[in-house]
Order: structure tokens, then C-alpha cells, then sequence
């Protein structure tokens, strides 16, 4: 099955008729980046500005159009269906192509075959915070506050993921703590901080300057990635939880039926620009991100692995589809 999936995701291109982006000439038009979350988010800047890289190496220009919303289902199909010239790329996270399909009743694309991956750009550093106030260090302190304070405490997080870690862990732990509604990361830095949100799943980079302050307090890096800015702090795996990380990845990809020299070309040039040391520190390690950078294939491999993660661990929570 595993197999079958992950050719799905890398013939396309090989069987792929020729086209004009094919030519010698490629790219000879400005190409179009959609992304799935709205202007000045995460996603959003990194892309403008490996954009302004890519486009100095290839000689033209890189438009960024937003297109969030639907679970970012939404920009996502919009790459699906757009021309496979080598004009149309998109910057999409793992929400859309690992997690939707098993929390939604029915989906706009189909998550196995919509994109050709290009290659994974980067991890983020998500991070399980709660408010100093509350005296707890670890994971486990916090599960036994929230026994002996019932329907008190209240978490948010903006995405599946991140649900699903706390779900799985009420669940096998006896916790006790509700989810309250997301609506962006300064309303959230804003709910935990003032007390009445005290727990947060987010990335790293929303609360650096709090930790760091004392505001904060961290318990756990959610995604198994440790953070060279808080070293200390315990992996998920070292806290006794056993299920799957709640990993989270921005990937490069094109439309289904892409030329593959041009998603071999795309993949050298945005590993050879993420690989230079002054752009990974700026544009990544600056913002708690962590180079992910792998080949067509492997990504691919990556994403099957994922998606079949996270319909056991959706299982496992008990978490039925909307």
C-alpha cells in the first residue's frame, strides 16, 4: 500500500508529455508561488524570501499569492488544478496532504495524487507552553493539576496536530482541559499570558522572547526536534508519551503532470540556496525552523509515512471526521 502511494506521488511526472516549460527557454514568464496561510505569516515570509533567491538563479520573477482558509484546503486544490507548465508552484504544510483527510467527511482533492512533491523545506520547532502562574515544569506536573482542578484549564493550538497530541494524551493519561477556538498567534500569546487561555501548542517563534522572560514556562518540543534557543527543554519522546510526534513541515510542490526536469531543477536550486549558512540563519534558525531539505522521492516516502501516522493516531484519539 505503502508503495502504491508513493508512486502515485513520483510517475507523473516521468510519463509526462513535453511541454514548453521543457524548453531551453524555461522559465521565460514570471511563476506564480501559492500559499495556503494569509500575507506575513511564517509560510509567507520564508517564501518571499527564497522567492527573491530562486529568482536571481533563474532569472525571473516569483509571485506569492495567498489563498487560506478551508483547513487550507483551499490553496491547496488551487495548485492541484492549475496548469502543470512549471509556472504554477506552492508552499503547503502538512495539514492539507497528512491530516484533513481523516478529520474531514469529504475533500476537495484527493490528498494521495493532488501535488508532486518538490522537496521539504522546512520543520517547525512547536513547542507545549503554559502560563508560569500555573507552577508546573513538566507534562506530567501538568496532567496532575488539571486532575485536581477539573474543567479548568483551557489549551489552544492552531493546528491538527497539535489537537491531536492533547487529545491522545487526555485520553491516555486522565487529563482534564478543554480546546477553546484559534484565531491567530497574537490573540494567543494575548490568552495565555492574561491567564485565561494557560496552555499553548504553537511555534517556537511566537514565544521566545516570554520563555525567555519567564512569562512562559516551556514543558516539551512537540514536533521531536530540540531547539538550539532552549536545549534544555525535553523532546515529546522523552516525556513518556509513546504516540506519534505531532510533526509539522512546509514542502515545496508542483501540480500532478509537472515536467520532471523541472521539479529536479527546482529541487537544486532551493537546496542550494537553504544550504548557504547566512540563509539558514536568517531565514530559518532566526525564526525557530529547522532545514528539512530532501529529494522528490524522499519527501514523497515522507509524506505516505506521515499520512499513515496520522490516520492511527486520529484513530486513537477518537476523533471522528466533520
Amino acid at each position: 500500500m505503502i508503495r502504491k502511494c508513493l508512486l502515485a506521488f513520483i510517475t507523473a511526472a516521468a510519463f509526462a508529455l513535453p511541454t514548453a516549460a521543457q524548453a531551453q527557454d524555461y522559465p521565460n514568464r514570471p511563476i506564480r508561488v501559492l500559499t495556503t496561510t494569509s500575507a506575513g505569516g511564517l509560510s509567507d515570509i520564508f517564501m518571499r524570501a527564497l522567492g527573491d533567491e530562486l529568482g536571481k538563479r533563474m532569472g525571473t520573477t516569483f509571485v506569492i499569492e495567498n489563498r487560506p482558509g478551508g483547513m487550507q484546503n483551499l490553496g491547496t486544490r488551487a495548485c492541484s488544478e492549475a496548469p502543470p507548465d512549471g509556472y504554477t508552484i506552492c508552499i503547503i504544510n502538512a495539514d492539507p496532504l497528512v491530516y484533513n483527510q481523516w478529520l474531514l467527511k469529504s475533500m476537495p482533492f484527493n490528498p494521495e495524487t493532488a501535488l508532486q512533491p518538490i522537496v521539504n523545506l522546512y520543520h517547525l520547532i512547536h513547542i507545549l507552553v503554559v502560563n508560569s502562574d500555573l507552577k508546573v515544569k513538566t507534562v506530567d506536573e501538568l496532567v496532575a493539576l488539571s486532575k485536581a482542578k477539573p474543567g479548568t484549564l483551557n489549551y489552544l493550538t492552531p493546528g491538527a496536530p497539535m489537537v491531536l497530541y492533547m487529545e491522545t494524551l487526555r485520553k491516555e493519561r486522565g487529563a482534564d482541559w478543554v480546546r477553546v477556538p484559534f484565531r491567530g498567534g497574537g490573540e494567543a500569546v494575548t490568552a495565555i499570558m492574561g491567564g485565561s487561555t494557560p496552555i499553548g501548542l504553537f511555534g517556537e517563534g511566537n514565544v521566545v522572547g516570554h520563555i525567555r522572560s519567564g512569562a512562559m514556562t516551556p514543558l516539551a518540543m512537540m514536533n521531536n526536534v530540540r531547539s538550539p534557543n532552549f536545549p534544555k527543554v525535553p523532546l515529546l519522546s522523552e516525556t513518556g508519551y509513546e504516540g506519534a510526534p505531532s510533526r509539522g513541515w512546509y514542502g515545496l510542490f508542483a501540480p500532478p503532470g509537472t515536467p520532471r526536469p523541472i521539479i529536479d531543477r527546482f529541487n537544486k536550486e532551493v537546496r542550494a540556496i537553504v544550504s548557504k549558512p547566512d540563509f539558514t540563519a536568517k531565514h530559518l534558525t532566526a525564526r525557530s525552523l529547522v532545514p528539512a531539505l530532501n529529494s522528490p522521492e524522499e519527501f514523497a516516502a515522507e509524506i505516505v509515512r506521515d499520512r499513515a501516522q496520522a490516520k492511527q493516531v486520529v484513530q486513537d484519539a477518537g476523533m471522528t471526521p466533520q
